[in-house]
């Protein structure tokens, strides 16, 4: 089977409610996959932006730390703050950490394994209490070494929390850029800042300042000059790229304000390029907190709007969901109301057709289908309408047709009920049998249809006996006027004394071959001759084989192919006649037949056989020929069983008294 073919094949074989749902499965496989990928892709997004959420949400305690941390170093320098005496003094500035401490171990065990920040956290936070406990024993600069190691620790976990939030991975240039400002940036400045204060606080009481505390101010602020540049850039870059529109209202005030502080401080710290300027320490540390102050605030504000541009994705790709979502289903709503429409229609038409098919089964062939559509089953319908139209004038020609058969079977049959009768009334009557002198005669024939093709006769004329027996092929009714005719030929040519068996075959073969060609049929038949007298058998003609039980029981089969050729096949036989002659004994058996019987089938196709014939014939030679002749007919009914007779059955027995 072809490709093209098997899908017709498959869908010859299905219903149609097995079609549509094999289709709008294949169908539903590609879109289902479609889908899930398009949502999948969705809430990844979605998650994504979650996760920044979450780091937004633990960047806001380690933002407190990052303020506070510097300002309790400060303290450690200068036990009496003029800045930060009124309002953060030591304690309350710890208590405030320790708070701060409190509502990151808060915020870590709900999102530590997600952001996977638990151990990093745990380490600062084990380090802060070590250094509470043991900082009465340590000296300043140790003091200050632990306090840089606690600020790069939380600088190294908001590192962590950036990579493992997403947020450093953010995908538009708005929230990168806020992202940018409040994750690595303002931080970055923060940590230069506290730097530049913590310089500042160390050499307040100095106007001077050595070499190498120049040169790390002027590197501090370089870098800081730097950092607010690209700050200003990358900010401008973000309101640019803002759809929503919120960032440069909400924003721009602070950072210019922040930007503004910043290039304050750098311009005097510019100053001391010059070694002749003079060090403000005490500038440097309120300019300083200024812009620590100011780029809190900003850092404050920046993830404010940073979550909500987050927020704000995440209600977008929502609402993109949602509305995938609606028209998925409106669009799968309208495909199965088409479906169902469309086999309804299928079926509407296919259950016309079937009724109308009923209609016209039952006989009403003037039935029409009238429907509106214009699709291909509107062409079935038409077609199926031509088809009703020309049945009806074919039922019209059939009906006249019928009405001459019926006259030409019933001047058929009273043909073949003639020749069927004729035939009957040329078989030798039992009469006629009993009258051959020393033979005991008994004959059978049955033809397999209302006219046989078989032949057997048994004459007598001035003391002479001709029995014959014969096989037209075919059976009906030229076989049963061939049959006729030469049944006819014998009795003629034994009217006249014909006793030679050469000229008897030859004048018989002569007139059935013309007649055959006259009526121009390809009729043949075999013809098997005895002549009778005084126990003397003498066998011309071509047939099945004599059999001849002796009354020993011996079996004796006389093979007749050479003895002729078949009647009406040929226009000369003379040379294929000959003779044979057989002596028969008191309670010899002679039995002639016809291949119906030799070749009658069971059930299983079996053949009779000529051996179970000879066999049925030894088991009963002792007994009168019509018992015998009883006893193979009834064999041979049994073996055929109910299978149907597919030929003429004729049997001949003849017993030497």
């Amino acid at each position: 089977m072809n490709r093209k073919s098997l899908g017709i094949h498959l869908m010859n074989r299905l219903s149609y409610p097995q079609k549509f749902t094999l289709i709008g499965f294949l169908f539903a496989m590609p879109l289902t996959l479609v889908m899930y990928l398009l949502i999948s892709e969705i809430n990844s997004r979605v998650d994504f932006a979650q996760k920044e959420i979450y780091g937004n949400q633990y960047l806001r305690p380690l933002r407190q730390l990052r303020e506070y941390i510097p300002k309790v170093q400060l303290l450690n320098n200068q036990d009496l703050n003029p800045y930060l005496s009124n309002f953060d003094a030591g304690k309350v500035l710890e208590a405030k950490i320790e708070e701060n401490f409190q509502s990151l171990a808060n915020t870590d065990r709900k999102l530590g394994t997600t952001l996977l920040t638990s151990e990093k956290f745990n380490n600062i936070y084990q380090n802060w209490q070590n250094f509470k406990l043991r900082r009465s024993q340590w000296s300043l600069e140790t003091s200050d070494v632990v306090y840089h190691n606690i600020a790069a620790d939380i600088n190294r976990l908001s590192a962590r929390v950036g990579d493992t939030s997403n947020l450093i991975l953010d995908p538009d240039l708005d929230t990168y850029y806020l992202m940018d400002a409040t994750l690595l940036k303002l931080p970055e400045m923060q940590k230069i800042l506290s730097e530049i204060r913590l310089i500042s606080q160390k050499n307040r009481a100095r106007s001077d300042a050595t070499p190498e505390k120049r040169a790390q101010l002027i590197t501090l602020a370089g870098k800081l000059r730097e950092l607010n540049q690209d700050l200003a850039i990358n900010m401008e870059v973000g309101f640019s790229n803002n759809p929503h529109g919120n960032l440069r209202p909400k924003l721009s005030e602070p950072l210019r304000n922040f930007n503004s502080v910043v290039e304050q401080l750098t311009g005097q710290l510019d100053k001391l390029i010059s070694p002749t300027a003079a060090v403000e320490y005490y500038a440097y540390l309120d300019g300083s907190d200024r812009v620590l102050t100011s780029s809190f605030q900003l850092w404050d504000e920046s993830l404010t709007e940073l979550d909500f541009l987050l927020q704000q994705r995440i209600y977008s790709f929502v609402a993109k969901k949602r509305l995938i979502a609606i028209f998925v289903l409106i669009i799968l709503g309208i495909v199965i109301y088409l479906f169902a429409s469309f086999y309804g229609a299928v079926m509407q038409t296919v259950f016309v057709l079937d009724e109308a098919s009923k209609k016209m089964a039952s006989g009403n062939l003037h039935h029409k289908i009238t429907l509106d559509n214009r699709d291909e089953l509107g062409q079935v319908v038409g077609s199926f309408n031509k088809i009703a139209d020309a049945l009806v004038r074919a039922n019209q020609e059939i009906t006249v047709l019928n009405d001459r058969l019926k006259a030409e079977n019933i001047r058929m049959s009273a043909e073949l009920d003639v020749t069927r009768k004729i035939q009957q009334m040329l078989l030798p009557k039992d009469l006629e049998l009993k009258e051959v002198v020393g033979l005991d005669i008994a004959g059978f024939m049955e033809a397999a249809e209302e006219v046989g093709g078989d032949y057997y006769d048994v004459l007598q004329h001035e003391g002479r006996v001709k029995i014959g027996i014969g096989d037209v092929t075919g059976h009906g009714l030229e076989s049963g006027v061939l049959m006729i005719m030469v049944q006819t030929a014998v009795r003629t040519l034994l009217a006249y004394n014909e006793a030679d068996p050469v000229k008897f075959l030859s004048a018989i073969n002569s007139a059935i071959y013309d007649n055959v060609q006259r009526m121009k049929c390809d009729k043949n038949a075999s013809l098997a001759l005895l002549d009778y007298q005084e126990g003397m058998l003498k066998l011309s003609g071509q047939h099945e084989e004599m059999i001849v039980v002796r009354c020993n029981g011996s079996v004796e089969r006389f093979d007749t192919i050479d003895l002729g050729f078949p009647i009406g096949l040929d226009a000369n036989i003379a040379e294929f006649v000959a003779e044979t002659v057989v002596q028969l004994s008191s309670g010899d058996v002679v039995v002639l037949y016809t291949d119906g019987i030799t070749e009658a089938e069971n059930m299983d196709k079996v053949l009779y056989g000529l051996e179970r014939l000879i066999e049925v014939i030894q088991i009963n030679w002792r007994r009168t020929a019509a018992e015998i002749r009883q006893a193979v007919i009834e064999d041979v009914r049994s073996h055929i069983g109910e299978q149907k007779v597919f030929d003429d059955i004729t049997l001949l027995v003849l017993k030497q008294k």
